[in-house]
């Protein structure tokens, strides 16, 4: 996947804050939630230019890692991208952080979920999920109850089969 310049995507140079405090807040969000951060990192790659923040989380018993890249600058305002990179990683966890008060954390940042393995839910292909999907699954915190009444989310209420 070609990822866009940092001059064609929001919070282009709308920020004079620097990625250090983006990212405080962005674990002052997930700590707000009841997560805990266990890792944050930055890391960059000379030979091709490539850059990620990365933090990995525990909310409810799993695991989340977020890699959000810093796009490349057309103007070369490699500064002005990593502000940026760190906005969009804040508001993005911002916005799952409100979607898991209502969906919990699994399924609001399940793309980001760690599996045994050490990959995230969304680096599985397709016919590898479809593989993995009753082991994902399994009875815990943020699953919902299975058909014999385990542990998980329990909501009140009828349903109609169409």
């Amino acid at each position: 996947m070609e990822l866009p310049y940092a001059e064609n995507v929001n919070y282009w140079q709308t920020s004079q804050t620097s990625p250090d405090s983006w990212i405080d807040k962005t674990k002052k969000l997930l700590e707000g939630f009841g997560g805990n951060v266990l890792v944050e990192a930055f890391g960059n790659e000379p030979t091709s230019g490539h850059a990620a923040f990365m933090l990995l989380f525990e909310i409810e018993g799993d695991k989340f890692k977020v890699i959000w890249p810093v796009l490349t600058s057309q103007s070369g305002k490699e500064r002005a991208a990593r502000i940026q990179a760190a906005t969009l990683l804040y508001h993005d966890v911002k916005a799952k952080c409100l979607t898991a008060r209502v969906f919990g954390a699994r399924r609001a940042f399940f793309q980001y979920w760690q599996l045994p393995d050490g990959r995230a839910a969304s680096d599985l292909a397709g016919p590898e999920l479809l593989q993995a999907i009753p082991a994902l699954f399994l009875p815990g915190p943020s699953s919902p109850t299975g058909p014999t009444g385990e542990t998980g989310d329990v909501v009140e209420g009828e349903a109609t089969i169409l």
